[in-house]
């Protein structure tokens, strides 16, 4: 068998003299290879069993790794806090504007002018529709020069009956009170204020900040006392009615803080304040309602959408908070990844009670402490495949990097 290898090794590779034609060949051929790539030292022609076995570093690459290097594990921290656990009674409501109103004509006129669209900000006292100041104008003028005549005939009278202005007796006091009311001075001086009226109500302006709904006029429009004109919307100011079940109604409290999450941009919260518990129960649905007041700049929360609402329920004050991502259970054990110079430290704790979004880090029972400080960074994003002591590199919720 050996025989039979040797004659099937090729002779130019032991250099042997009177290589056979095919051989030279392979020998040129193998000198060219070794000319092209240098010092690489690689031989075409070089025996398949030599370096075979023989635990060569270079024949099978290794990597390098290290806890600096590129390998390590891009994870999401946050910080560890003290603070108060506010538990939560979850519900659903409609969202509503606080200040919301439909204006009315409340003379009849003629439209002169339209200043807004549905949709136009406005300030408090912004004109939104002009009516036709004319008619309005030549009745304040008639009811002035009626007032003017009534005047006139009081003095007239009160000059043919002798009424002497210094007398300050009942009696002449009486004399010029029946002198007025024949005159008809005080009905006239009444036409004069209700024109007025007329004329300052024949401008429709904004009874506060809002937005435009709607307007249910055009300019030429003829008008009449009553008649839609405009639909006004703060919402800056809004008000969610949230149902709650009666076994919950006693844990809510006027005052507490409360979650709004809209159905349409779950991404989204806005924080509110428990207005008041009503304190009539649905029979059918066996529900309570609980007003939630939310001040936000106008943005995706609009009226008559519907939104789920966390309503706090208790309030556990300075406990060690994390956040509820970070908490993860191995082998019936609750654990939480600290990073620690640049490597993931497994930390076995004990956890009290969570509100969905933080957990509360209960004490060692053997130490009495904390295994994790406020201050420290847990894991709470790439985490859940983690080993103890791996590398990794972390980047903070907020989107800073740590130092």
């Amino acid at each position: 068998m050996a025989k039979v290898l040797e004659r099937r090794r090729c002779p130019a590779a032991r250099g042997g003299p009177g290589l056979p034609r095919p051989c030279v060949e392979v020998g040129r051929t193998c000198a060219l290879l070794a000319l092209w790539l240098g010092s690489a030292g690689v031989s075409g022609c070089r025996d398949r069993s030599e370096g075979a076995g023989t635990g060569d570093a270079s024949a099978t690459p290794t990597a390098d790794i290290r806890a600096d290097s590129a390998v390590a594990l891009p994870v999401v921290g946050a910080l560890v806090r003290r603070g108060d656990l506010v538990l939560s009674v979850r519900a659903t409501g409609a969202v509503r504007a606080e200040r919301q109103v439909t204006l009315k004509a409340e003379t009849q006129g003629t439209v002169a002018e339209v200043a807004v669209r549905p949709g136009d900000r406005v300030e408090r006292a912004q004109v939104l529709v002009r009516l036709d100041p004319r008619p309005f104008d030549l009745a304040v003028r008639e009811a002035e020069a009626a007032l003017d005549e009534a005047r006139t005939r009081v003095q007239d009278a009160l000059m043919l009956i002798g009424d002497d202005p210094r007398d300050s007796t009942e009696v002449a006091q009486r004399r010029r009170e029946g002198a007025r009311t024949r005159s008809g001075i005080a009905g006239t001086e009444a036409r004069v204020d209700r024109a007025r009226l007329d004329r300052e109500r024949a401008t429709i302006t904004a009874p506060f900040g809002g937005v435009v709904d709607r307007v249910g006029v055009v300019a030429a429009q003829r008008v009449s006392a009553g008649e839609e004109i405009a639909r006004l919307v703060d919402l800056g100011s809004l008000t969610i009615e949230a149902s709650v079940l009666e076994h919950d109604l006693p844990y809510v409290r006027a005052g507490g803080q409360a979650m709004v999450v809209p159905s349409a941009s779950p991404d989204t919260r806005y924080r509110g304040t428990i207005e008041a518990v009503l304190p009539v129960v649905d029979t059918t649905t066996r529900a309570g309602r609980v007003l939630v007041r939310v001040r936000t700049a106008a943005g995706r929360l609009r009226p008559g959408m519907y939104a789920d609402v966390q309503l706090e329920a208790a309030r556990l004050v300075g406990r060690v908070l994390v956040p509820a991502g970070a908490v993860i259970e191995r082998d019936g054990r609750t654990l939480v990844f600290r990073a620690r110079a640049g490597r993931a430290d497994w930390v076995y704790v004990p956890v009290g009670r969570s509100n969905g979004t933080e957990t509360e880090i209960l004490p060692d029972s053997v130490s009495g402490r904390t295994l994790v400080a406020p201050g420290d960074t847990v894991l709470v994003g790439g985490h859940l495949t983690l080993t103890h002591d791996a590398p990794i590199r972390v980047r903070l919720q907020e989107g800073r990097a740590r130092p």
